[in-house]
């Protein structure tokens, strides 16, 4: 329930706080609300729909992008039964169902959750993750993952996401048509026809839509890398502290850099992005640090 209540108190701070500063831009350039109210509810159609579809689909994407195997008390030995059987506590301690658990292979030490909700969700352990940590740091590192799962991190992101897109396209349309009707204004007598203006002023909007998204992914990214330390303090209350500093610095050591493009960069545990406004995981020195102050 607290989950649920920290998750929507976010959406609705951020839809608060960007109607506001969309009234301000509107009565700056003396727009009557009413004149975009259609076009609001159009862009938050297009914003969000996306998001959702890939929300919802994001289980089957992965399963087919990494052809994880999955596993089952049945199926698992060694470290992934013990695996299984550590999901499978935390997931009845917290009141969920059971997540698909499976492996994929990689010699990136890597893993990540992804899923609809926390009673549909997926998670897949890297084979190099699961052949250079031991069964406690593997255990911290599923405790990661859960507290995603648990805290609805999917969900959140796909509903800042939506709302990001929203209204990126929202003001990305209006500056757009603000910019075309003043330049149809100074260029009324020149014989242009409609067609050349409604592809300009859409041309602008693209544009200006690529350029806000950038900024906006600023916010995205500070929100992605606060979450992966929330992620770090409840595998650390799961399993202890020094279980999740020892699977971070093993997998620090032990990431592989590959060029191909990951769609689940951002649910990952690790990443090679440097610390930057436009970096999803915070370095690893620092999530450690933090789970220092834990132990103190």
């Amino acid at each position: 329930m607290t989950a649920i209540i920290k998750r929507w108190g976010l959406f609705l701070t951020v839809n608060i706080l960007v109607l506001a500063v969309l009234g301000v831009i509107m009565q700056l350039l003396g727009l009557q609300t009413q004149d975009w109210a259609s076009l609001l509810v159009y862009c938050a159609i297009f914003g969000f729909a996306g998001a959702v579809i890939s929300l919802f689909a994001s289980k089957a994407m992965a399963k087919s992008s990494y052809k994880i195997q999955p596993l089952t008390r049945e199926t698992a030995s060694g470290k992934a039964l013990y695996l299984y059987d550590t999901i499978e506590k935390m997931a009845s301690h917290k009141g969920i169902s059971m997540p698909e658990f499976g492996v994929y292979q990689s010699p990136d030490n890597n893993a990540f959750a992804t899923g609809a909700s926390k009673n549909k969700s997926l998670i897949a352990f890297s084979s190099a993750i699961m052949d250079n940590l031991d069964e406690k740091e593997l255990e911290a590192v599923a405790g990661h993952e859960m507290t995603h799962i648990i805290e609805g991190d999917m969900v959140t992101t796909t509903l800042l996401m939506g709302t990001v897109n929203t209204f990126v396209l929202f003001l990305a349309n209006i500056i757009a048509a603000v910019l075309s009707a003043r330049r149809g204004s100074r260029d009324e007598n020149s014989g242009s026809s409609g067609l050349m203006n409604n592809a300009g002023q859409s041309a602008i909007a693209m544009i200006i839509q690529n350029v806000l998204m950038v900024l906006a992914n600023i916010a995205l990214c500070a929100h992605s890398r606060h979450r992966e330390f929330i992620a770090d303090a409840g595998s650390a209350k799961l399993t202890g502290p020094a279980n999740m500093i020892s699977a971070l610095e093993k997998i620090s050591g032990g990431h592989v850099h590959t060029v191909r493009k990951d769609a689940f960069a951002l649910a990952k545990i690790n990443s090679t992005q440097v610390l930057s406004l436009f970096a999803t995981h915070p370095p690893i020195e620092k999530r450690i640090e933090r789970l220092q102050k834990m132990m103190a």
